[in-house]
């Protein structure tokens, strides 16, 4: 079930949890409307993009990297050091990578062209309404507090709490130029976290 957090801000902050589960059904919602919703949803949920960073990246940015035996998606994005934008590979799991590939091919997408075409707005728009879908499904009313944010939030959480993925890694592909940019995330722990933490 998503998790919430309030620590007195403004914000309501949302956990998705279990993971994969939650990641699943939101990509399911969105791609009920339609696959380029899909896709967006999984540059944020699967490979930890910020919202304002889905427009950038292209097929021609996608690759595989043999000496990583990984797919790497080169992204621009927030400089967390300073103005301007920043480049970085992002990781991008094997399906994802696959989804996006059929998508542009199906789509008849320019290797050039963006991957994902909307504003940052839409793509917002875009989460609350998968959120809202599931929350009507009879999936908790909790999804109605998921922002585009969140998806990042819990991709974090997901690789440093639950996989144990060192900081330094999560820092490169997240795009986080300061320790204290992602110590948030560290401490989070989640719902299978702490059942196998405190099981005798």
């Amino acid at each position: 079930m998503v998790r919430i957090k309030d620590d007195g801000g403004t914000h309501t902050k949302c956990l998705l949890d279990p993971f994969d589960e939650e990641a699943s059904q939101l990509e399911a919602a969105a791609r009920d409307v339609d696959w380029e919703r899909e896709i967006a949803m999984q540059l944020m949920v699967r490979c930890g993009l910020r919202v304002d960073e889905i427009a950038y990246p292209t097929l021609d940015r996608l690759r595989w990297s043999s000496s990583g035996d990984c797919w790497l998606l080169e992204v621009q994005g927030k400089n967390t050091k300073g103005s301007g934008k920043k480049t970085r590979d992002v990781w991008v799991p094997e399906e994802v990578a696959e989804n996006i590939q059929r998508f542009s091919s199906e789509r008849d997408r320019d290797a050039t062209e963006s991957i994902v075409s909307v504003t940052t707005q839409s793509v917002r728009r875009w989460v609350k309404e998968a959120a809202e879908q599931i929350a009507e499904d009879g999936h908790g009313d909790r999804w109605r507090s998921v922002s585009s944010h969140d998806l990042r939030r819990s991709w974090a959480t997901y690789h440093i709490v639950e996989r144990g993925v060192d900081v330094r890694t999560m820092m490169s592909i997240g795009g986080w130029s300061d320790y204290s940019a992602i110590e948030p995330y560290l401490g989070e722990a989640t719902e299978n976290k702490i059942g196998q933490s405190m099981a005798d």
